[in-house]
């Protein structure tokens, strides 16, 4: 009898211990978490690696012993023989896991097994096996705990979930072990006379094992290469003997598995790994979305799925409405079946408004996720707690949409804002931008729970296209929080699609998706008027310009030329695309620079000098911080030298509490300040009137 020990996923312990005590008769187990361990046999051993649906790996101890210091460790790897295990000749590999105060890093702890293995060799043979981390003839596992370290063989080589069978996989694949798992946790393993379905098949994982189960086929029959291939102790005529024994028992496959999914490539990659694995004619595969699947024969079974978690904060607005629409086609087409869920996001699983039975957590990879079970009776078929077209914010959604119609018609836009926390519980504000809505979440306040925050969220993404009509691909969810300095500006994603709006005849172009603002303040839509109304014949400086939009009313105003100052060069540039986009006709510069040095340099003079500075910024461009409050009167001071007679500056920020230092300004040689912020508010940003200050000053 020899200490043999078995790894899983997390959660998947005592499913695995009972695993173990069938495989194993007589095997007494512990298990701690992610290990099952008992003494066994070698025969034991090699059953679990070739049977095991549900094991990583099969370790046959060596030693175990001290490592509260790294000559300890290296005293406790000198203890085992090895030359009775392996030759000179051989290569090996340590996996190496777990640390403690003396053993600080897994390599250092590789490195010191390795010394003991090699330094013994060449004391007794002056010889040494050499290192090979990839299929290494002799694979040494190691884990340490606290002061304790364990040393064995790792039988399996390589892990136990990976089965041979693999030609491709998805982007996020279920692992075989995982999916054997829920097979057993959805209750299908011990009704296999059941039909199942798997509506998000991917790669075809789950299906396949459910074949390898109903045909009696053991997991690891097509694997080739094993820890113990070159190991001295290695009994081959046993091995060679279970394996033809596993070969002998396997039987016709006497269910239906159906597997569908809605792409059509990966469909057929997981047709090539059915026909790998040997159990193609025993799997029905479909190219089928899963919210328009019914099942095609009479009797009720098992729905056993792996959709997608919605991992990516921006694939939710996809996924609710995906989940709400799979949630009724259950209660429609699927009423007395049994369903099985596995995801990481359980709140997207309550989309669907089933009430679950039984719940396990269980890991995928290095996801946490949970198997959430279902029976599709009576109860579960009523639309509980659906409340539809009564929600609230909903509601409150139509009321505004029939507001903003009217209001429309007298607009020359397509880019506008028709909901900004109206409710309190819904603290989002939802943006239109042509056939697009832009929802941005507002930090919810310390009063109000995540988990509260993250539903509300989930019914805005959910209502918000029955309601504008709006494909759920075409809504895009972004996080906003109070930001410092140009921080609004920074990259969120790397898409790199524009899209062409109008606002008041100017064609315009914003990003929906890479950075936290679009390219395009909607709240500025009135004071852009204004400069265009200002512009006819003049010189017009637009700085802080952002994007150029601006510059584009500006010019489409009539200006005499336009400059436009930026630091940034992608911002500039974007801006320069506004301008070409609009066929503008008058003289145009296009500068990079920081501002505020800038204007302390420049000798120009203009007729209109628009200013929007950030509320505070300390770029590495900038040679000081700038804080509006604290840096206006020097810099309106300087744009002053710069404006001409009877020119005008329009100035405006949106930091909150923003005091106009008027006195200072007027000592500066500014005469008339007349504060237009009132004007300057759009009628769909009205619920926020403070969401910018904005100032006309005259030489």
């Amino acid at each position: 009898m020899n200490r043999i020990i078995v790894t899983t996923s997390r959660g998947l312990d005592e499913l695995l211990k009972t695993e173990v005590e069938t495989l194993c008769e007589g095997a007494q187990c512990r298990t701690s978490p992610g290990t099952v361990y008992f003494d066994g046999t070698l025969a034991q051993a090699y059953t679990l690696c070739l049977w095991s649906r549900l094991a990583n790996r099969v370790i046959w101890v060596l030693a175990e012993g001290k490592c509260d210091s790294a000559e300890a460790l290296y005293d406790t790897a000198m203890s085992v023989d090895w030359p009775l295990h392996m030759k000179a000749s051989h290569t090996l590999s340590v996996q190496f896991s777990g640390t403690n105060r003396a053993i600080k890093n897994t390599q250092f702890g590789a490195v010191r097994i390795k010394d003991a293995i090699v330094d013994q060799f060449l004391e007794e043979q002056n010889q040494r096996p050499s290192v090979e981390k990839r299929l290494a003839d002799v694979p040494v596992w190691a884990r340490c705990h606290r002061d304790q370290v364990t040393i064995g063989l790792d039988m399996s080589g390589n892990s136990l979930h990976q089965r041979a069978y693999r030609t491709q996989t998805g982007e996020a694949p279920l692992k075989e072990h995982v999916a054997c798992a829920m097979l057993m946790r959805s209750g299908w393993t011990e009704n296999q006379q059941k039909p199942l379905y798997d509506l998000f098949c991917g790669s075809g994982t789950l299906a396949i094992e459910a074949a390898y189960i109903a045909r009696n086929i053991a997991p690891g029959i097509k694997r080739s290469y094993w820890g113990f291939n070159r190991w001295l102790q290695h009994n081959a005529a046993l091995w060679e003997s279970m394996q033809d024994d596993a070969l002998q028992g396997q039987k016709e496959c006497e269910t239906t598995i159906v597997a569908s999914d809605i792409d059509r490539k990966l469909v057929a990659v997981a047709r090539k790994n059915a026909d790998q694995a040997g159990v193609f004619k025993d799997i029905v595969f479909n190219v089928a979305d899963a919210v328009n699947a019914f099942p095609d024969i009479n009797d009720s079974g098992y729905l056993v799925f792996n959709p997608p978690y919605g991992e990516r904060l921006g694939e939710l607005t996809d996924l609710i409405p995906l989940f709400s629409q799979l949630g009724k086609s259950l209660k429609q087409h699927w009423g007395g079946w049994n369903v099985s869920v596995l995801s990481s996001n359980r709140d997207l699983l309550r989309v669907m408004k089933l009430r679950s039975t039984k719940e396990y957590a269980l890991n995928n990879g290095k996801l946490e996720c949970r198997l959430v079970n279902y029976e599709l009776d009576a109860d579960n078929l009523k639309q509980f707690g659906d409340d539809g077209d009564n929600h609230e914010f909903a509601n409150r959604l139509r009321k505004n949409l029939k507001k903003t119609k009217s209001w429309l018609k007298k607009q020359d836009t397509n880019c506008y804002r028709i909901y900004d926390g109206d409710l309190p519980d819904y603290n989002v504000a939802v943006d239109v931008y042509d056939d697009w809505l832009v929802v941005q979440e507002y930090a919810p306040p310390k009063t109000v729970s995540e988990d509260k925050a993250r539903r509300r969220l989930q019914e805005v993404l959910l209502h918000l296209p029955a309601v504008t009509g709006v494909d759920p691909k075409k809504i895009v969810l972004k996080v906003r929080s109070q930001q410092k300095g140009r921080n609004q500006y920074e990259k969120m994603a790397q898409q790199g699609e524009r899209l062409t709006v109008y606002e008041n005849g100017a064609r315009l172009l914003v990003n929906l998706t890479d950075y936290l603002d679009t390219g395009l303040f909607l709240d500025h839509r009135i004071t852009r008027q204004r400069v265009a109304q200002l512009s006819k014949d003049k010189d017009v400086l637009n700085l802080f310009s952002y994007t150029g939009s601006v510059s584009v009313h500006a010019a489409l105003g009539g200006a005499r030329s336009v400059t436009t100052v930026d630091m940034s060069k992608t911002y500039l540039d974007w801006a320069k695309d506004n301008m070409h986009l609009n066929k503008v006709s008058c003289a145009s510069a296009f500068i990079q620079a920081d501002c505020t040095t800038w204007l302390k340099t420049h000798p120009g003079r203009y007729d209109i000098i628009f200013i929007d500075p950030p509320s505070f910024s300390n770029s590495k461009r900038m040679q000081d911080t700038f804080d509006v409050q604290r840096d206006h009167v020097a810099l309106l001071t300087d744009a002053l030298k710069c404006l001409n007679t009877n020119g005008t500056v329009i100035f405006s920020n949106n930091r909150r509490g923003f005091k106009l230092d008027v006195t200072a300004l007027n000592n500066a040689g500014y005469g008339d300040i007349d504060d237009i912020s009132k004007s300057t508010i759009p009628e769909d940003f009205a619920r926020h009137s403070n969401i910018h200050k904005c100032w006309v000053l005259c030489r």
